[in-house]
């Protein structure tokens, strides 16, 4: 492996770079180099906007520090089986040859290989089988999407285990978390001004700056309302129009019922993005939609329904299912119009042509909402939005305000600003 081989991975690796960005780290994956090399930490929490280039920052890291000896052997733990090949065919790029088909069973890794990839639910089922090949050789810690860590105490407990004796541990994420579930290990936390304690980053290049650089697009959100009507299991018939004031619980029935796929919300917004992904089509051939389905059989429903309104199957992906890496490879690759996925799609995985979005889905934690847009952003060319259609709930516009006061701080500068630079 060699640092000149990362120097030369494209900034967004696995794909196409942002215009004007190939060939070359960028600032900040410059910039935050510089600070771990300078400060060489045991661990350092680097936290970059989805598509802003995390992976090639990380591989980096580990070619710099592979080939000063400071580290034999490289872990990374992804939170999904198609992120592990992701981080493989990455490193591989490099130099640095990673199993992504490692297996507890057989303990240790092959002779051919620099390292492992395994899941973060990998690890909690032998943490002590980890930690032994941590102790076995100066090791490298990649944590992909720490905040996984929380999503299970005893996830957390087994990743403390397990790494605690590594010689680096090199944390990443999309967006920044709170501690309101189990405490991530090896992440320090600071108390904010409204006395919530949360994740302390040693490097934080967030959506602004990324699109200020022309590393990610704009995103426009689209509400849609509605009335909706469903029973109670009493018998009660009850009626509530998604936008107005409602009680949690009346807006938790009447979220249910807009994403139900017999009802009148889902097929009247997905002819919506339908229509809007044709408009985008015109000037970019091969731009994909994504749907974000709750469960399994919303999915397979939603996908019925957009073969009837395009005439094309879409492609369906089903969490980690067998065969789901190569269908989201393969959309990736072609120019299809439509995927539907569970969870899996949501974070991570890097289909830079898809320009828009349905969320159709009830999970509606900052984290997942912030993960979830961030497969809208990955920018190719100049002048790219891209488009997101969610329910008229309140819960859901306030995250999609937060990220719309970034964008249109970073896109509406003062013209001294520009002059100044």
């Amino acid at each position: 492996m060699s640092t000149s081989a990362a120097s030369n991975l494209p900034p967004a690796y696995p794909e196409r770079a942002a215009w004007g960005t190939a060939g070359k780290l960028r600032a900040w994956q410059a910039a935050a180099l510089e600070r771990y090399l300078a400060e060489r930490p045991r661990d350092f929490l680097a936290v970059a906007t989805p598509g802003a280039g995390k992976t090639t920052f990380a591989l980096r890291v580990a070619t710099e520090l592979l080939d000063r000896g400071e580290v034999q052997r490289i872990t990374v733990v992804a939170p999904t089986e198609h992120l592990k090949v992701q981080w493989a065919e990455a490193a591989a790029r490099v130099g640095i040859r990673i199993d992504p088909r490692f297996t507890n069973g057989q303990g240790r890794h092959g002779r051919d290989f620099d390292g492992i990839a395994v899941t973060y639910a990998g690890v909690a089922s032998k943490p002590l089988l980890h930690r032994a090949r941590t102790e076995a050789a100066r090791t490298l810690v990649i944590l992909d999407e720490v905040h996984h860590g929380g999503d299970a105490l005893s996830w957390g407990e087994a990743v403390r285990e397990a790494f605690e004796p590594a010689t680096r541990r090199l944390s990443l994420t999309g967006t920044p978390f709170r501690s309101d579930t189990a405490a991530i290990p090896f992440v320090r936390y600071e108390m904010d001004e409204e006395g919530i304690l949360r994740s302390s980053a040693d490097y934080t290049y967030g959506y602004a700056e990324a699109l200020r650089d022309g590393v990610v697009r704009p995103v426009l959100f689209l509400s849609y309302g509605g009335t909706m009507r469903w029973r109670t299991r009493v018998g009660d018939e009850l009626e509530a129009r998604l936008g107005e004031q409602l009680t949690k619980d009346v807006t938790k029935q009447a979220w249910r019922t807009a994403l139900d796929p017999a009802g009148d919300w889902v097929p009247s917004v997905l002819r919506a993005a339908d229509k809007r992904l044709g408009e985008v089509r015109r000037h970019v051939e091969d731009a994909g939609g994504l749907v974000i389905a709750t469960d399994r059989s919303s999915a397979r429903a939603y996908a019925r329904q957009l073969h009837e309104i395009t005439g094309e199957r879409p492609t369906v992906v089903l969490s980690d299912d067998a065969g789901a890496s190569e269908r989201i490879e393969e959309f990736a690759a072609g120019t299809s119009r439509w995927m539907v996925a569970v969870r899996m799609v949501s974070e991570g995985v890097d289909v830079p042509r898809l320009c828009v979005g349905v969320y159709a889905t009830s999970t509606s934690t900052p984290l997942f909402f912030a993960q979830a847009v961030g497969r809208f952003v990955r920018a190719r060319r100049r002048g790219e939005t891209a488009s997101v259609f969610l329910p008229n709930i309140a819960l859901l516009l306030a995250h999609a305000g937060s990220m719309e006061v970034e964008r249109d701080h970073a896109l509406n500068r003062r013209p001294a600003d520009d002059e100044d630079q």
